[in-house]
């Protein structure tokens, strides 16, 4: 499958709107934002877990990066509320699962091939500091590498957002509302400008809680190469 595989274009998908499709296992869905492969691919997707459902035991050749949207994600390693931000690296493994169901944001086959770092990161605990440079806006990081930086940014009510982004931006709406001259964005809307464009956005009466990466489109974007 190529979803959204051109990552020299702007991309934009409203995940809100999407019917959500069925995964492999049962009372697992997914609404897909980017993609390049099948099964295995390199993938960004909104998974939604029934209360007792899992997934099967896996290795993660090319890592895992998740956002934990609502409800409580687990796996062997314990409990992920909402808010939970996790980074398991290349090679690691787990079985997931939620008793009482849960939303995520979860990227597939995005890292580094050398990449051993394990993050977990509960933002619940975490408080949003102001960027300087950057009014209107406040952040919580959650990772940095030479590739790329993760956070949680908050815009303040109708703020003017403008941010030169080398290497590319992407963008998950968490709460709140923002335009950015071609079209509104809204709670579990995603966003993805690439390497040379820059953000200009103007956020709503009520402001704007995200999640944001920066940097990582500057890199030669992988995928598996076969399925496995």
């Amino acid at each position: 499958m190529q979803l959204n595989a051109d990552f020299n274009r702007r991309a934009a998908v409203h995940a809100a709107s999407l019917a959500w499709v069925p995964s492999p296992m049962p009372g697992v869905e997914r609404r897909l934002l980017d993609r390049v492969g099948a099964e295995v691919a390199r993938a960004t997707t909104i998974v939604r877990y029934a209360p007792d459902s899992y997934f099967s035991p896996h290795t993660h050749d090319g890592g895992e990066e998740f956002l934990v949207i609502d409800g409580v994600f687990q796996d062997e390693r314990g409990d992920y509320p909402a808010g939970s931000y996790v980074r398991n690296p290349p090679t690691s493994r787990h079985t997931p699962r939620s008793t009482k169901g849960c939303s995520i944001f979860v990227k597939l086959w995005q890292f580094a091939p050398d990449d051993r770092t394990q993050v977990r990161v509960d933002t619940s605990r975490q408080s949003f500091l102001p960027v300087a440079d950057r009014p209107g806006v406040a952040e919580v990081p959650l990772f940095r590498d030479e590739r790329e930086q993760v956070r949680l940014e908050r815009w303040e009510p109708d703020s003017v957002i403008s941010l030169e982004v080398p290497g590319g931006i992407e963008i998950l709406v968490l709460e709140g509302t923002f335009n950015d001259a071609i079209e509104d964005f809204s709670a579990l809307s995603w966003l993805r400008l690439p390497d040379g464009e820059a953000l200009r956005a103007k956020t709503g009466a009520q402001g704007c809680r995200l999640w944001v990466k920066t940097g990582h489109l500057a890199h030669v974007q992988t995928a598996p190469t076969q399925e496995r």
